[in-house]
């Protein structure tokens, strides 16, 4: 109760009191700390950061429209076409996933030997791998652009694998472009031949069909038939009016009356080959059966219909097509350097001071508890187990160590 008493009661001048008691040992062990810990930061290895800088290239707008004009593209659908296709630009994050992939570092590494580097004896990559991931780092800074670093013993070897990082990522996401544009463009090929020859045979049979029943244009060549089709009916009816005239006029068998019925005889003959008759469109390019015009009509629709569906086909697939021959031949830059990466003069670590303050202040941390404990122990009068009394002891030796009052 009393020590619970005295706790309660101490100031702080008291606990000032303890550290003067301890100042000897606080200093000594606290000297000892900055100098084990300055003389590790000295012995660690230099290590340098190279960083260079790139930007992606604002995305150009070659979506063809120039070579659709070309082409004869007349439509909206055409422009379409060639938008659809796109065009092999890079982006940040294509950039920033080439560079971080494991094919790319496996590059770096087996180019700059990293892995006697990292004392990997054994060839496991993965260890390599694994070290290298802590020695380089790609960022995006507040500006859109990428920062590549690399960290390494040697200056001039950082600066150099910096700069290799965007020559690998650029020839890397040319590469991966060229193969999609290629894989596009045998895909579109496929297509456009096969298009080609839809467009040919529905030519063909549109033509087999003109020639065969002498149309060109069912609507024009149809209204032609009825319009000539109603002026000979309505001849017809003239002439039978003059007939029914002649006959009660002169009678039956009167040269009038026989010359006006066979008029009439004769027209409607005509009238019933226009309407039946199959072989009237032998002599004429211009007359067909009424019988079959519905039958012929919608074959010539059909055939009409197919032709336009390969041609508007061929206008759509034909700019994606030269589109994509182009994007296969082209290797342009994806990434343009703002600062290249030069040796840099400076160390990126250790950083000595921050490790000597840093061990310093943890030290004084674990030596202020260890003085107040080490003061309770001494002004202990009873012990409660063998613990507490060996903890005296120690204490004790540490004060005569150090000479302390």
């Amino acid at each position: 109760m009393n020590e619970m008493n005295q706790q309660k009661n101490l100031s702080m001048s008291d606990y000032l009191y303890v550290l003067v008691k301890w100042q000897r040992f606080l200093i000594i062990n606290l000297l000892i700390v900055v100098a084990v810990t300055t003389l590790i930061a000295f012995l660690l290895i230099k290590e340098y950061k190279a960083t260079t800088t790139i930007m992606i290239p604002p995305e150009m707008q070659s979506n063809l429209g120039g070579l659709t004009n070309l082409l004869g593209g007349k439509s909206s659908i055409a422009a379409l076409g060639s938008k659809l296709l796109g065009t092999s630009s890079a982006s940040e994050d294509v950039i920033l996933g080439i560079m971080n992939s494991r094919t790319a570092r496996t590059k770096v590494i087996n180019e700059f030997g990293l892995m006697k580097y990292y004392d990997v004896d054994d060839g496991n990559i993965d260890k390599a791998l694994k070290a290298f991931k802590s020695d380089f780092s790609t960022t995006s800074n507040e500006y859109g652009m990428i920062e590549v670093s690399v960290i390494h013993e040697d200056p001039k070897i950082a600066a150099d694998e910096a700069n290799f990082f965007i020559r690998l990522a650029d020839s890397l996401n040319i590469i991966y472009n060229t193969e999609h544009a290629r894989s596009n463009r045998l895909f579109l090929e496929k297509r456009y031949l096969q298009n080609r020859e839809d467009l040919k045979k529905a030519e063909e049979e549109l033509y087999a069909f003109q020639k065969k029943y002498r149309i060109v244009a069912v609507p024009e060549q149809l209204e032609v038939a009825v319009k000539a089709a109603a002026e000979i009916e309505a001849l017809l009816i003239k002439k039978e009016m003059e007939a029914y005239l002649m006959e009660g006029q002169y009678g039956k068998n009167s040269p009038q009356y026989q010359g006006v019925a066979t008029e009439v005889t004769l027209l409607k003959k005509k009238v019933q080959e226009l309407k039946n008759s199959s072989e009237i469109g032998l002599g004429s390019n211009i007359f067909f059966p009424f019988k079959q015009m519905p039958e012929l009509a919608i074959q010539y629709l059909r055939s009409y219909r197919e032709v336009q569906i390969q041609q508007s086909i061929l206008e759509f697939v034909m700019p994606m097509y030269e589109q994509a021959k182009v994007e296969e031949q082209k290797s342009i830059p994806s990434v343009i350097v703002v600062d290249k990466a030069v040796p840099p003069q400076l160390k990126n670590s250790p950083k000595r001071v921050v490790i000597i303050i840093g061990f310093s202040l943890l030290a004084l941390f674990m030596l202020i508890p260890f003085i107040f404990i080490g003061e309770k122990a001494m002004r202990r009068e009873a012990f409660d187990n063998p613990l507490q009394e060996r903890m005296t002891h120690f204490i004790q030796s540490i004060r005569k160590l150090y000479k302390l009052k």
